[in-house]
């Protein structure tokens, strides 16, 4: 087991920046802090700056929550507000928090934009979410399993939808504990192709396997847990109707989740799309732990933070 001093100072891009036994512990550190009542103070007089190009809820309530737990604080940083919107350089700015805040948090859409932050910050620079990974989400994805099905290692998921930012992070995060991922997604919707060929390597190492396909019911035989997302993330609202007709087939509904295992759970990162990705039987049905997972958010981060600036 990694110990806390071997992650101390580092940046959190994407899941593969971890090795497995790193994530192994992050995953044991939120399980061990979720008990914990009341205000630690092991961040007391640590800040965390944290920039917001796209809208949140539960990425920004989560980090502040977790820095007010772990005994810091949590600046929120609006993109419109600060001088990035009036064109001051990533660098500059990256140079002048890291003399203000101990670590930075960034929401955005160009994964470039949060690589050339941590570059030029001399900061922890944590990703709450590019266009391309989402790895706090999947942590909390992990934890979750890990409590529902008491155990990551040969786990049979399912994951529905398009090869978006979760689907690449689920895909590494796979690959670093041994569980078997299917991706079903329509042609032309598939994860990159670079992201799951990494993923692959390290998969020789673990026992996973990563496989994408295209037919959903092929795809839920069997399956101790299915995933969705939207069809259409944040900066896509134009191709809304298009997505519709091509994800269809890909809706999680009672037909689809017949062919799971009997005692199959269903995730989703949320907010969810009632009736389009998942149907509301399903997304409020016994099966379900998507408030679980959110709840998750916190700890997964409280972990991440504790890690990362104690």
């Amino acid at each position: 087991m990694k110990t806390n001093q071997e992650l101390v100072g580092r940046d959190f891009l994407t899941i593969d920046d971890f090795s497995t036994e790193e994530i192994e512990f992050l995953l044991y550190e939120a399980a061990e802090l979720k008990k914990q009542k009341g205000i630690l103070d092991v961040l007391k007089g640590k800040v965390l700056g944290m920039i917001f190009e796209k809208a949140s809820t539960r990425t920004r309530v989560s980090f502040e929550v977790a820095m007010l737990k772990l005994g810091g604080h949590a600046l929120f940083l609006s993109a419109k507000d600060i001088q990035l919107a009036r064109g001051e350089p990533i660098e500059d700015t990256a140079e002048v928090l890291s003399r203000y805040v101990d670590a930075l948090m960034i929401r955005t859409f160009d994964h470039r934009t949060i690589k050339r932050f941590a570059e030029a910050a001399s900061i922890p620079v944590i990703n709450g979410l590019t266009d391309t990974h989402h790895p706090a989400q999947v942590l909390a994805d992990l934890l979750t399993m890990k409590e529902q099905k008491g155990r990551l290692k040969d786990l049979k998921v399912t994951y529905f939808g398009d090869g978006n930012n979760v689907a690449h992070s689920l895909i590494e995060g796979a690959s670093k504990v041994g569980m078997n991922l299917t991706i079903a997604c329509p042609v032309g919707y598939e994860p990159d192709n670079q992201i799951i060929t990494n993923a692959e390597q390290t998969a020789k190492q673990t026992g996973a396997t990563i496989q994408v396909i295209h037919d959903s019911i092929e795809a839920a035989k069997g399956a101790e847990v299915l995933i969705t997302d939207v069809w259409a993330s944040m900066g896509q609202e134009k191709q809304q109707k298009e997505r519709i007709n091509v994800f269809a087939p890909y809706q999680v509904n009672e037909d689809l989740c017949k062919f799971a295992s009997d005692d199959y759970i269903f995730m989703h990162c949320l907010p969810a799309h009632r009736g389009e990705e998942v149907t509301e039987t399903i997304i409020d049905g016994p099966h379900s732990v998507i408030f679980q997972e959110a709840e998750n958010r916190l700890h997964v981060q409280k972990a991440l933070l504790k890690s990362l600036l104690s």
